[in-house]
């Protein structure tokens, strides 16, 4: 639907007196904005402070795409500012971008929770499918970890040791109701054990508590742990992704471990206010794809274990359709249920 400006005569009406005058600047101005239905000018957003709202704590993988996307766009002259909103399983950062005004200067980094929280949740203070679809940025398989200390090598000797002492080993995740939550639920169910979940703010905190030895293990994104690994303080049993994952070839897959279609992969996109005029998300769009586009900042997403997406609009908007039908069947075929 077309945007009209508040003219007090309709645009034909003000057509037809701006012709009968001589073609000034300003009748000339008034004749193509009638002839444009309407629709004034978008607004520039480097005129304004665009706030990025990441719904996790800073030192995750939500966090550090956003402050790299925030490094390009603001090189490029945009007035653009991480704002870290964690809580109620992202609910609390979403629903602040959800009722902000549609201006396009509140944006949301947001992940598989965005889908998952309609599915868990009886009732949510917002309609995440009416949120402005603005870039889908990454993908990232899951790992499980546990510390350098730990007697578990490999999956099998970390489930064998659940199914002999249940409930008397852990996993950590941010959550509940997040894509590290799930994952766990799934294993428990693919593997039937008892695992008990322990829920985190944050992928940062939840490697932190894994590190002081609190608990067993650890599902999170790969960039989560990346330095930890590689410093031999964390020790990874298995990725879930359909492939082995280039920065660790050693690391076995779900799927190789006898879990068939084991797959749980975070996705980071970014959405704006519902109602934002087509113009100004035609800006964002341009905005982060040119971010996505400069070579170190995708260099830079890449080694942190991502695969750089990119894809944008309606075609993000497919993509968020086909994760919450992906979500709805896992959920029940898991039986997950979030208290």
């Amino acid at each position: 639907m077309k945007r009209h400006t508040a003219l007090t005569l309709p645009a034909s009406t003000a057509l037809a007196r701006a012709v009968a005058l001589p073609v000034t600047a300003a009748a000339l101005a008034l004749m193509l904005l009638a002839a444009a239905g309407g629709s004034a000018p978008a607004q520039d957003l480097k005129d304004k402070t665009i706030r990025l709202v990441v719904p996790f704590p800073p030192g995750g993988t939500a966090d550090n795409i956003a402050r790299l996307i925030t490094q390009q766009a603001n090189t490029a002259g945009f007035k653009l500012i991480v704002e870290n909103r964690p809580g109620a399983g992202t609910i609390i950062g979403t629903e602040q971008v959800a009722h902000a005004a549609p201006d396009g200067t509140s944006l949301l980094i947001m992940s598989n929770s965005f889908v998952i929280n309609t599915i868990v949740r009886a009732k949510l203070p917002y309609d995440p499918f009416t949120l402005e679809p603005i870039c889908l940025i990454a993908d990232s398989p899951q790992v499980i970890v546990v510390h350098e200390a730990s007697p578990y090598r490999t999956l099998k000797q970390l489930i064998d040791a659940a199914r002999a002492q249940p409930g008397a080993l852990s996993f950590a995740a941010v959550g509940p109701a997040t894509t590290q939550h799930i994952a766990g639920e799934m294993l428990k169910h693919a593997a039937n054990v008892n695992l008990t979940y322990v829920p985190f703010t944050g992928g940062a905190p939840a490697v932190n508590a894994l590190l002081g030895q609190h608990v067993t293990a650890v599902i999170a994104n790969y960039n989560e742990v990346m330095e930890q690994l590689k410093a031999g303080k964390l020790r990874a049993l298995a990725i879930a992704s359909r492939a082995r994952l280039k920065a660790l070839p050693d690391v076995a897959t779900f799927i190789e471990a006898g879990y068939q279609d084991f797959e749980a992969s975070a996705f980071f996109g970014v959405v704006t206010t519902a109602k934002t005029p087509k113009p100004t998300v035609a800006q964002l769009e341009a905005m982060v794809t040119s971010a996505l586009k400069d070579p170190d900042i995708s260099a830079k997403l890449v080694a942190q274990g991502l695969d750089v997406v990119g894809s944008c609009g309606e075609e993000f908007r497919a993509q968020i359709k086909r994760q919450h039908e992906k979500y709805t069947r896992a959920i029940k075929d898991a039986g997950i249920k979030i208290e």
